[in-house]
């Protein structure tokens, strides 16, 4: 009497079928979802951008003018000695933006009492798509 032992597992072709359907999928897949991303960055620095102005406009509201350039988005988080101030205005520390570099504040600013900006991706001033600048002065269509 012959005893046949049971085999558990794939074989080489079994496994080769299926990494291949898997790379076809991810090709078809990540094209979609990685484009994505950059919008989805410039939406949440547009967020924080307004959050941003909603702690800036309490401070002015407390203290009666908005943080100098020299005080910066950190006056939001810890008194500078201005009399007045009621904060933090901001719970968390101040964050980067979605490229993870600082925000650019100016106060008087070029375009109202305050310029907030990211610079986006590309990290230089101006630019299309996911390099365009996001600023507190325009929505996110930034046209």
């Amino acid at each position: 009497m012959h005893i046949v032992k049971e085999r558990k597992g794939f074989t080489l072709i079994e496994l080769l079928v299926v990494i291949t359907i898997l790379g076809l999928l991810a090709l078809l897949v990540a094209p979609k979802m990685l484009g994505r991303v950059g919008p989805a960055k410039q939406k949440a620095a547009q967020t924080q951008i307004e959050l941003f102005g909603t702690a800036l406009d309490t401070f002015r509201l407390d203290v009666g003018r908005y943080p100098t350039t020299s005080e910066g988005l950190q006056a939001l988080r810890t008194n500078p000695g201005i009399e007045g101030w009621n904060g933090p205005y901001l719970q968390k520390e101040i964050p980067l933006d979605p490229w993870v570099n600082p925000y650019i504040y100016t106060s008087p600013g070029n375009h109202g009492e305050y310029d907030l900006i990211s610079l986006g991706a590309d990290k230089i001033q101006g630019g299309e798509g996911e390099n365009q600048d996001i600023v507190s002065w325009k929505g996110l269509d930034q046209k």
